[in-house]
């Protein structure tokens, strides 16, 4: 709290505060692309060879006065298009146009902070504006003054969404997505890469579509930026999990002229190397791009359970402790050609590929009560050794068609994408007891892939002065295979042998189709959006063994939104939006399959589970203290209907002989909760900055459907801190820290197998402990910013520990596990690059050899 309350104190202190980043020599300059089409007015005609200019007022160090000169000039192609590439950002121009015969067009354009250009690629250097219809005639028409924004910080704040690039974070460099997501406000991930949102799994998206890929299968270093949306409109893919909003990862692309691209390296304390690289060209209509990464890991982690049974006859106590160690290797590659057609139509057709495999060690020391004649006369223990070996392989194809208009703000696009994923998985356990003395062996093994197809188009106009319409359809169709057993070895035949009834063969098919529609109108301070989104969604999953289907049908759901805005004055605004949501159950909660792991816990799926509704309603006020300050207050309600979450009971297992604790999912009666989010973001004396996130709410969730008076309610709090102070001699210092008390509703995601289940799952039982930590980064920029080297060191206090309580009738249990405490990483980035509009022509004069090197 009292982080929040110093950027109110030292905004009286120095009102003037300043977020400007200090100029330094060789910084990177910020480039943009103006284009557009020069027509004659009467017939509407594309004029070819008219003469395009575009001047500017430049500093002359011999006069040591301010002179107008040229900064770019061409003539207009056959059809009337021109393109003036690599403009600075920073400064005013004049735009002139002249052909023989048609009156001669002169305008003023400039760059600065207001911002309405097309971001190309997502990052600084790559903004695009159309100019549209230049039109030549006897009287010129004006054609209106055009802004584009300039430099993008580490975070920039919206009242709807909030965008993260991770090149600027330190703790980050040379680690995955999971490593660049724990900054973020409003998102917490965990050790298993579980990502949460204000307490739900958001819909995690990737470049804007649905992937496969968990965030440990991602490189930090590949990502351009992060978006974050809370609430999204019916323009959104309904399905979030939870009813959580939408995180968008944008992989890194260029389209500068020329080339330009990136080489890295990293390594850590354990010896695992990390290497990456892209690479961008552009020369006339065609745009390459390729990027890749290779990254090795070991991960270490400890952990224990204990539990209290209550019933065995008499009680009973169960510790379990574990050490485990996990190597892998994990690569992924990108590439792509942009064909640009002409200034306002581009096909571009990507691929990608990825892919990993991991072994890894797991000792668990047992102790059990033992009984006799009904008493407690002692503990019998056992070690439980865990060999695994995991693979994965994901491919993509995606071919993407984009068409601009003349009219500003109106644009056609259509994609068609394919996902294939595999993967698989053989565990071995050998369980040495100790009183008596024998051996078991058990092997698990585990096959499956997904087939995602998904098909997109939108379509985005203005209408009149102050009104746009936005249309579109998706279809979604996930193909879905699994095959898994379980094996217990035999001695007198020397061979695991397949255990009935502990195996199975499960197949799915999910169909999402949607249409949707919003209608936006702004005024002078005021302004609306209300949109509505159709799906219809069939499901039907099979177990091929026994023949048996499961099917879920939503032939027709509507999800409307509604977002209303009020515009206090320049530095003052008030948002309120309601939206609906779905998440549908995902295969790692569906499939019927006992996992057993976990020596104390038998986790299996429920095929029967129905997806959830979530209603959102989100009240928000943005504040521009001053420049460099700013602060977001969100107040939020989310209440969802027929809640996933897990539920654990006791069962006699008749294939293990014995009762046992197994862990399932249920559908909840309903979930509610309430809360408040405070985000900051500061600049102070041009060199620090600090973000602030702070979100208070209350759930309650009631599983009465499942259990008498079985429900749960509990107020959770969390806070994050990002600390940037930027010292001398081009070094930059970064802390990155949080803490989040007991949390009882994560709604969504409920993986089984760490990262791989997508989420987090709600317990109608108990709740997750409270957890903190601190990560610090050490930066330093060389050769002009060309390069530059980072230090990092995660969880400095070894205080990254988290588990849960779960409490029964049956049984009390508490589990907790820690991993890679302590991590030290170096990480090294050198970026070229030269704009150069004639890369791949050879050249014959030394004063032809230049070009603009950064």
């Amino acid at each position: 709290m009292l982080l929040l309350i110093l950027p109110l104190f030292a905004q009286a202190q120095n009102p003037g505060g300043g977020g400007n980043r200090p100029a330094g020599a060789g910084k990177q300059q910020a480039t943009g692309r103006f284009y557009g089409k020069i027509i004659d007015d009467a017939t509407g005609k594309g004029l070819g060879y008219a003469t395009v200019q575009l001047t500017g007022m430049r500093f002359d160090s011999m006069s040591r006065v301010m002179q107008q000169v040229m900064i770019s000039g061409q003539l207009s192609q056959d059809n009337g298009d021109f393109s003036l590439e690599n403009i600075p950002v920073r400064g005013e121009y004049t735009l002139k146009v002249s052909f023989m015969g048609y009156a001669s067009m002169e305008q003023k354009v400039s760059f600065g902070s207001a911002g309405a250009g097309r971001p190309n690629g997502g990052g600084m250097g790559n903004m695009e504006k159309d100019l549209g219809n230049i039109r030549l005639s006897a009287s010129s028409e004006v054609l209106k003054e055009v802004t584009v924004v300039g430099e993008a910080g580490q975070l920039s704040l919206a009242i709807d969404k909030k965008i993260y690039r991770p090149d600027k974070d330190g703790v980050a460099a040379g680690g995955t997505a999971e490593d660049a997501l724990r900054n973020i406000p409003s998102i917490n991930v965990d050790l298993d890469g579980n990502v949460t949102m204000r307490n739900t799994a958001p819909q995690i998206f990737v470049d804007g579509r649905p992937t496969n890929l968990t965030m440990d299968q991602i490189p930090a270093d590949a990502i351009e930026q992060v978006e974050l949306i809370t609430n999204p409109s019916a323009k959104y893919d309904a399905s979030g999990a939870g009813g959580g909003g939408i995180l968008n990862i944008v992989l890194k692309k260029e389209r500068r002229i020329g080339y330009n691209g990136n080489v890295r390296a990293g390594v850590d304390m354990r010896g695992r190397f990390n290497f990456g690289g892209d690479i961008n060209a552009r020369e006339g209509k065609f745009n390459a791009f390729l990027g890749g990464n290779l990254n090795q890991r070991r991960n270490l982690s400890t952990g224990a359970t204990e539990r209290i049974n209550y019933y065995t006859n008499p009680q009973t106590n169960i510790l379990q402790e574990n050490e485990s160690t996990t190597d892998g290797v994990f690569m992924s590659g990108r590439g792509g050609i942009d064909w640009f057609i002409d200034n306002r139509n581009t096909l571009t057709l990507s691929g990608n590929i990825h892919g990993g495999n991991f072994e890894g060690d797991e000792d668990i020391d047992i102790s059990t009560d033992t009984i006799v004649n009904n008493t407690v006369v002692g503990t019998s223990n056992s070690i439980r050794y865990n060999d695994t070996q995991r693979g994965f392989r994901n491919t993509g194809v995606t071919m993407l068609y984009k068409k601009l208009f003349p009219m500003e703000g109106r644009e056609l696009t259509a994609d068609v994408n394919y996902n294939r994923s595999r993967n698989d998985r053989d565990n071995y356990f050998t369980t040495d007891y100790l009183q008596p003395e024998f051996q078991s062996k058990q092997q698990q093994t585990g096959d499956g892939g997904t087939d995602l197809y998904t098909f997109q188009t939108d379509y985005v106009s203005p209408w009149g002065k102050d009104k746009k319409i936005e249309t579109g359809l998706r279809g979604s169709v996930r193909d879905f295979a699994s095959e898994n057993a379980n094996f217990q070895y035999d001695y007198g035949d020397d061979q695991y042998i397949r255990v009935p009834g502990f195996a199975d063969n499960y197949t799915y098919l999910d169909q999402v189709y949607a249409a949707y529609g919003t209608l936006t109108q702004s005024f002078e301070k005021w302004g609306y959006q209300t949109g509505l989104r159709v799906e219809s969604s069939f499901y039907e999953g099979t177990l091929v063994d026994l023949d048996t289907t499961f099917k879920n049908d939503y032939p027709f759901v509507f999800f409307p939104s509604v977002f209303l805005s009020y515009k206090l004055n320049e530095e003052d605004q008030l948002q309120l939006n309601y939206s609906r949501r779905v998440n549908r159950p995902n295969f790692f909660q569906l499939i019927p399959y006992p996992d057993f792991s976990d020596s104390l816990l038998l986790q299996v799926g429920n095929p029967n589970l129905k997806p959830e509704f979530t209603s959102s309603v989100e009240f928000s006020y943005q504040n521009i203290l001053s420049k460099g300050h700013n602060l977001l207050t969100s107040i939020y309600l989310r209440h969802t209907t027929d809640l996933i979450t897990s539920y654990q009971f006791t069962a006699f297992d008749p294939n293990l002989g014995r009762e046992t604790v197994v862990q399932s999912f249920i559908n909840a009666n309903s979930s509610t909760s309430i809360g408040l989010e405070i985000t900051s973001r500061n600049t102070f004396w041009k060199i620090v900055e600090l973000t602030t996130n702070l979100n208070l709410y209350n759930s309650y969730l009631d599983a009465s459907n499942v259990e008498a008076d079985l429900t749960n309610e509990q107020f959770t709090w969390f806070i994050k801190e990002n600390l940037n102070v930027k010292l001398p001699q081009n070094y930059t210092v970064q802390f990155s820290g949080s803490y989040q008390s007991r949390t009882a509703v994560a709604q969504g995601g409920g993986g089984r197998y760490g990262g791989w289940g997508g989420g987090p799952s709600s317990s109608a039982q108990g709740y997750t402990i409270p957890v903190w930590y601190v990560d610090f980064s050490i930066r330093k920029d060389l050769w002009d910013r060309k390069a530059t080297v980072t230090l990092n060191v995660q969880d400095v206090f070894r205080s990254r520990k988290t588990g849960n309580h779960s409490e029964t009738a049956e049984f009390v249990q508490d589990t907790w596990r820690r991993r890679d405490p302590q991590l030290v990483r170096l990480s090294f980035n050198y970026r070229f690059g030269k704009f150069d509009s004639s890369l791949f022509k050879r050249k014959n004069t030394r004063s032809e050899e230049g070009g603009m090197d950064f």
